[in-house]
């Protein structure tokens, strides 16, 4: 395999890994505010990307991959409202440990780190093509 290929491949594993990343957002903070089904119960749960390498023996590189999609242990907040359905016997409110100014902040870094794969995986392509392109002329 050429250096090239070898760099699209890498750069098209970066896109991947943060296209999950950006999934994994999003259902964050789609469920910031879903609470139990049942009273007393706990509700949504932020999940967190966990990283990984892998060694690719056909380019010798070392390729991102997701190791697995965890959940983030921090507490729950609690709120008083109990007129909520899922208020326990004490009125309070079990809220998602979602905070949307964390979620936004991982979803510009997962957006950025997306798009500087995309230029790399461009820059590769454009440098390909002008040596087909000097070929053509030889």
């Amino acid at each position: 395999m050429d250096a090239l290929e070898a760099v699209m491949k890498i750069a098209s594993h970066g896109l991947q890994a943060q296209s999950l990343r950006l999934r994994v957002v999003a259902e964050n903070i789609a469920n910031a505010n879903s609470t139990a089904s049942v009273p007393g119960g706990d509700p949504f749960r932020r999940k967190t990307v966990v990283f990984d390498q892998i060694m690719d023996r056909a380019t010798g590189a070392e390729l991102v991959t997701i190791k697995n999609i965890g959940v983030d242990r921090s507490d729950f907040l609690e709120v008083h409202d109990p007129g909520h359905p899922s208020a326990g016997a004490d009125g309070m409110v079990l809220m998602p440990n979602v905070k949307p100014l964390i979620e936004m902040t991982d979803m510009r870094e997962a957006s950025r780190s997306y798009q500087a794969n995309l230029n790399v995986i461009e820059q590769a392509r454009s440098m390909v093509m002008s040596t087909v392109d000097l070929l053509r002329r030889a």
